[in-house]
């Protein structure tokens, strides 16, 4: 159990990168405290709500489809890590969305859709449901906070180094569950 909870807190905190990152430069917003709680919380619902959904499919498609699905759930973690390594080094990182109303909901669902692929690569593998969603939502809260208060401070020192190390975590555990040691 706490090696199960260990891999998916270092998991939850890869996934968090991409809202640290993204929200140190929202933090170039200069927003209040309140709003900054506020969209930490959103993103956090969302950290759940998304791997929930992909687990359920990924329980789906193991029962299914049995080795393949499992097979088929690390290439996927390593494809997305591969993605959010590469995308973490292109000059255009511009965010284009205010973070209030519609704008903050489609920044949540924007940096939680990886939470929904890994979620389904977890199902596959049968991975505690309570224990997944708890870390990734709880994990994303507080990365983007950080983001948040360190965008506010800083202006993006870290945003690409962030979501790079993230990518690297992800691509590494998709290698652990392709290989049999």
């Amino acid at each position: 159990m706490i090696g199960e909870l260990v891999t998916l807190m270092l998991m939850a905190f890869a996934l968090g990168m991409d809202a640290f990152s993204i929200g140190i430069g929202m933090g170039m917003f200069q927003l209040r405290l309140r709003q900054i709680l506020y969209i930490g919380i959103v993103v956090g619902v969302f950290h759940v709500w998304m791997p929930l959904l992909g687990m359920m499919t990924g329980k789906f498609l193991s029962n299914t489809f049995g080795t393949f699905a499992t097979y088929a759930g690390g290439i996927l973690l390593i494809v997305l890590g591969i993605q959010m390594f590469l995308s973490s080094f292109k000059e255009e990182e511009t965010t284009l969305v205010s973070p209030v109303g519609f704008g903050l909901v489609l920044f949540a669902l924007s940096v939680s859709l990886d939470s929904f692929s890994v979620g389904l690569s977890l199902g596959i593998f049968g991975a505690r449901t309570f224990a997944a969603v708890a870390c990734f939502g709880f994990a994303a809260t507080v990365l983007t906070w950080a983001g948040l208060l360190i965008g506010r401070r800083f202006q993006g020192v870290l945003g690409t180094y962030s979501e790079a190390l993230g990518g690297s975590i992800l691509f590494l555990f998709g290698i652990k569950l392709l290989l049999p040691f």
